[in-house]
């Protein structure tokens, strides 16, 4: 009886876990401003100048260069179309969807 009990709690622990991890998923926030609150797009505040990071599930801090910049917009034109959120704001923004395939080019 005793066995089982801790059986249930651990694999309610580990579906807990994974619900958690899920729900914290990655954002694009502006980090040299404060006062976004997605009344811009992220294009409209890159153009300004302003820079962006992505921030992981892990609270981790993702700053992209413009170099890095360039090539998400060669890939994903539309990915800089979103909403712009500061770190204040954080917690309304959108959270970044998962991009399919890319597309390799095909070779000479």
């Amino acid at each position: 009886m005793q066995r089982k009990l801790i059986v249930v709690l651990v694999l309610s622990v580990v579906t807990t876990l994974f619900l958690v991890s899920g729900a914290l998923a990655a954002k694009l926030l502006c980090v040299s401003s404060e006062t976004y609150q997605g009344q811009e797009s992220v294009a409209s505040c890159l153009a300004k100048g302003d820079e962006f990071a992505i921030v992981d599930q892990f609270g981790v801090v993702h700053i992209l260069s413009k170099r890095e910049v360039e090539l998400t917009k060669a890939f994903n034109p539309s990915f800089f179309n979103q909403p712009a959120y500061s770190i204040k704001y954080g917690a309304k923004a959108p959270e970044l969807k998962a991009y399919g395939s890319v597309p390799i080019p095909a070779s000479k």
